[in-house]
């Protein structure tokens, strides 16, 4: 029986995957494009890498490649854990098999899809960079062998070793990081792309010497001891290769055999354990009393639980710390992209019911008046500023420090502040205005046919909120270009600050009447989803 595993689990993943894409015609498309894109990036890669072929420091820029595409093999199940149904061995727990014929057989069936051949178009393209001569070549073919399998065995460990989390609330909401991997990484990538473009190849050559001995890299370094007659080197470092894939096939068999033999106890409780009474948290304790408190704390809770809120939240962090800082760290940044992080941030106001979705009848059954409606909408400001003021001024202060531009401080943290102002003011009136549902299932941010009122009301926002801020710029820009602007620069701190405060009060004070006449409405906006 265990011969014919490998075939079925096979026949199981393409199942999987026709299947998946019947559900509908947006899936259908979205793969599709997903595909094309990946292969034409691999289709680059490969024709870049064979480019390489001859040039003095090839080696210094293929096998530390490598190691970041381990990397990346590495931590995909942590951060995208529904990328691949079959990661989850648990689903076939029910079945008589024996971890043995399952680690193949889910080896072969992970060699099926866009991610292996993408790793196999660099791969290829690596030993193309590096091979010279017959011996050459038939070690970048062992190599190319076991250097995918090494990155794919690595991935079942990783993803047999931490299943129960994946598996769990946590787990999903961990898969939240992965747009602030995918930015910080891309951030990365330009900023080494650039120092190269700047100093030379030559910079690799250390961490080149020592990745060549690391798997699966060592088994593409292989490829070039073979091309210089080092052939016990090359044998070496097949060797690691092979050992790491052991090795990995071992880890991954023994949690195997824990998963289909042991139970799960992370749902099980003490039955000699007394339910615990919630009570309030110690951040519940410092918020103001009232409906001001019970709205902030709601609204920070959605932050810190919600899948979705957490996503936009952490995206919008990540990017407005690493647009000034990253330019800072280059040399062409400047104190003025700090503003980046209040922009980002603001944006959070905007559609603050949406992120209620239908459950915000409970919240429109407590709102009888314009009163009520702007006590709402100022706890919900005042979450937001509870996070994004501090985290504002941080950036700012990082990013002068960077610079050592510090006599701009307090010009760059008072059009911080009018900004972070005029974008709670008009993400106030917008959520009220232009309110859309945020779908709890999927990728999508915006539910079908909303997605209009989506753009109309962030665009038209951030616009808004610029103009608004043009009082304050107009003055930042004469204190640069007058005589006196040294000596009077500093006023734009408290002058930034109270007009952003002026303009959050009067936007409140401005939405309020129309959330509580639209009540309707914007529930019936926010329960598409």
């Amino acid at each position: 029986m265990s011969a014919d595993v490998t075939p079925v689990v096979v026949r199981l993943k393409l199942s999987l995957l026709r299947n998946g894409l019947r559900q509908s015609g947006g899936r259908r498309a979205a793969y599709i494009a997903s595909a094309v894109v990946t292969l034409l990036v691999a289709a680059l890669q490969l024709l870049g890498l064979i480019a390489l072929r001859g040039h003095a420091h090839a080696e210094s820029v293929v096998v530390p490649l490598v190691a970041v595409l381990a990397l990346g093999w590495a931590v995909m199940p942590l951060f995208f854990p529904s990328g691949d149904e079959t990661l989850d061995p648990t689903r076939l727990v029910m079945l008589p098999l024996r971890p043995r014929p399952l680690v193949r057989a889910l080896l072969v069936a992970s060699l099926v899809g866009i991610g292996p051949l993408f790793t196999l178009c660099l791969l290829a393209g690596s030993v193309v960079s590096l091979a010279h001569g017959g011996a050459a070549y038939v070690v970048g073919v062992v190599g190319v062998v076991l250097a995918l399998l090494v990155c794919v065995a690595l991935a079942r460990a990783v993803a047999a070793a931490n299943v129960r989390l994946l598996t769990s609330r946590r787990g999903r909401d961990l898969a939240v990081l992965s747009g602030l991997v995918v930015a910080v990484g891309a951030q990365l990538v330009n900023f080494g792309a650039q120092r190269l473009g700047s100093s030379g190849l030559a910079q690799l050559d250390p961490a080149a010497e020592v990745l060549r001995w690391v798997p699966p890299a060592s088994a593409i370094g292989a490829v070039d001891s073979a091309s210089e007659g080092s052939y016990g080197v090359a044998v070496a470092q097949l060797a690691l290769g092979a050992g790491a894939l052991v090795a990995l096939l071992a880890v991954w068999s023994r949690h195997l055999t824990r998963l289909m033999t042991a139970p799960d106890g992370s749902t099980l409780q003490s039955a000699d354990s007394p339910a615990r009474e919630r009570t309030s948290s110690g951040l519940a304790r410092l918020l103001p009393a009232g409906r001001t408190g019970t709205v902030m704390e709601r609204s920070l809770r959605y932050i810190w639980r919600d899948p979705k809120t957490k996503a936009a939240w952490v995206t919008s962090l990540a990017i407005g710390l690493i647009v000034p800082v990253f330019n800072a760290l280059q040399g062409t940044g400047s104190i003025y992209f700090a503003c980046f992080a209040a922009g980002m941030l603001g944006i959070q106001m905007y559609n603050q019911f949406g992120q209620d979705t239908s459950a915000f009848w409970m919240v429109a059954l407590t709102i009888s008046s314009a009163r009520d409606a702007y006590v709402e909408l100022r706890g919900r400001a005042l979450a937001l500023l509870a996070v994004t003021l501090p985290y504002a001024t941080l950036v700012t202060v990082l990013t002068t420090a960077l610079l050592g531009d510090w006599r701009k401080l307090p010009e760059a943290l008072g059009l911080s502040f009018a900004l972070l102002g005029a974008m709670l003011a008009t993400g106030a009136w917008t959520s009220a205005r232009f309110p859309y549902s945020i779908p709890q299932e999927g990728y999508k941010n915006v539910a079908p046919g909303q997605a209009g009122l989506a753009w109309i009301a962030i665009f038209g926002g951030m616009v808004a909120a610029a103009l608004l801020c043009a009082p304050l710029i107009a003055a930042a820009i004469w204190l640069n270009v007058s005589a006196v602007g040294d000596t009077w620069a500093w006023l734009l701190l408290p002058a930034g600050a109270g007009y952003g405060a002026a303009l959050t009060l009067l936007g409140l004070r401005l939405a309020a009447p129309r959330t509580a006449r639209r009540l309707p409405e914007i529930l019936a906006a926010v329960s598409k989803g």
